[in-house]
């Protein structure tokens, strides 16, 4: 027997449902509370190469162009243009995957959009200048597409392409992830026909391909050159000098191969960071990229064909260590002088409200803020394990189950590009790691709504 509202309820649902619509708005405001705290949106170190695009007009490593566009539209409001946008798609995507999962209801989405508020890396990313937002967005926004897309009218479907493959051009990793999903979604497709449509996958799998010739248009019209955006050797290099591959590699070699690193090779840095970015370093010395790219390029191939059981070994080792590094704010604080740098030089009207902002004078205490956020992290990505596991028991997959399994791949995908090729930073998990406890929540008011129903409520 269904309930009709007399008229005399009017009122209440009216109240009701602007005491939620406030409730949705003001966790809008508190995704992007600590940039409106800082005074100014919060910056990394890369923010600046990114910046820079525009203005100069070259590719340079490890720097999409597309989102360098993406920041220079939002200059004239100061980068808050940016941030609201990244706040606004944040609560969009997680309203849609709420609504095709039958959970959604306003005060159902504020409560969730506030635990993670609260307990994850989420809020520091949409308030930060740079990439990162985009990666775990982009994994849901996949997901609606491939796995929900009959759920979604045509405008909403239309959104959630264009926005995956903006995402996907904004950072290789992250390109790289989409890219993986899409394989495993066609692989998988024999064994789950109901749960993965070939439209989904199609929709899903063009997007991702669109991405690519957005970023290449991108760096075309920026710099005039059809090329993909430089750096994976160069990056992949830094680990494996990292891991000691390299030393090994020119100790080894140096008497028959004449090299730019050889006169070095005892005087490597202990890590990657310090040798492509440090004030000092050997790599500066000899040029940076535009000196190094062909000799770090064939250092890498041929390491990688002389140690092939060491290379794997490392790489199943930083896949590892990636996976558990999941600390808030590495990079936000206040030692970034190339981003100073850029914006001092490009946007000199900016100059002042950025050197007022807190994080400039390194108020930020992201050791505080990890006591919570790392052991919710680790906690969800266990959790996610035990949902699939007991998917896996009862042999039966339910939508939740599915986004379970496609978050745990994208975890573990992101784990294994960034930790090999870039090497661990706390920085590539925070990034992810979220969209764990996204579906755990999930999960749990899954679960509450089914013991309603049980017990007639």
């Amino acid at each position: 027997m269904s309930t009709q509202f007399a008229p005399a309820d009017a009122p209440a649902r009216t109240r009701h449902m602007a005491g939620a619509v406030l409730a949705v708005a003001a966790v809008a405001v508190l995704m992007i509370a600590p940039a409106i705290w800082n005074g100014y949106p919060l910056l990394q170190y890369d923010t600046g190469g990114y910046l820079a695009r525009w203005y100069e007009g070259y590719l340079v490593p490890s720097r999409s162009t597309v989102y360098g566009l993406y920041l220079h539209f939002g200059e004239w409001s100061f980068f808050w243009g940016n941030l609201v946008f990244q706040s606004l798609v944040t609560l969009w995507i997680l309203h849609l995957t709420l609504r095709v999962l039958g959970l959604a209801k306003p005060y159902r989405l504020a409560a969730i959009g506030l635990a993670l508020v609260a307990a994850t890396a989420l809020p520091w990313l949409a308030s930060m200048l740079i990439t990162d937002i985009f990666a775990g967005l982009a994994v849901l926004s996949l997901f609606l597409l491939i796995a929900h897309g009959e759920k979604l009218s045509r405008i909403e479907r239309a959104i959630a392409f264009a926005f995956t493959a903006f995402a996907a051009a904004t950072h290789s990793a992250t390109f790289g992830v989409l890219f993986g999903l899409c394989v495993a979604g066609w692989a998988i497709r024999p064994l789950m026909r109901s749960r993965l449509p070939i439209r989904g996958l199609a929709e899903g799998s063009i997007a991702v391909a669109f991405s690519a010739l957005l970023l290449l248009a991108a760096n075309y019209a920026l710099s005039g050159r059809l090329a993909w955006t430089p750096g994976g050797p160069g990056v992949t290099f830094g680990r494996m000098m990292q891991d000691g591959i390299v030393a090994r590699y020119l100790d080894d070699h140096c008497d028959t191969i004449k090299l730019k690193l050889c006169p070095y090779r005892n005087q490597l840095p202990p890590t990657a960071d310090d040798f492509l970015w440090g004030a000092d370093s050997i790599f500066n010395k000899l040029g940076r990229f535009d000196g190094m790219n062909s000799e770090m390029e064939f250092i890498a191939e041929q390491a990688l064909i002389a140690y092939p059981l060491w290379q794997a070994e490392a790489a199943l080792a930083a896949t590892a260590k990636q996976l558990v590094m999941v600390g808030t704010g590495e990079g936000t604080h206040g030692w970034i002088p190339h981003t100073y740098g850029i914006i001092e030089r490009y946007l000199p009207g900016q100059v002042k409200m950025m050197r007022a902002a807190h994080q400039q004078h390194w108020d930020i205490n992201f050791g505080i803020i990890n006591r919570v956020h790392v052991p919710v992290a680790l906690l969800s990505m266990a959790l996610l394990l035990v949902i699939i596991g007991r998917a896996c028991w009862r042999r039966r997959i339910d939508d939740i189950d599915l986004l379970a399994m496609t978050a745990a791949l994208a975890l573990f995908g992101n784990a294994l590009l960034t930790g090999v090729i870039s090497g661990p930073h706390d920085r590539y998990g925070a990034r992810m790691v979220w969209i764990a406890t996204f579906v755990v929540l999930l999960a749990a008011t899954r679960h509450r709504q089914a013991r309603k129903v049980r017990d007639g409520g």
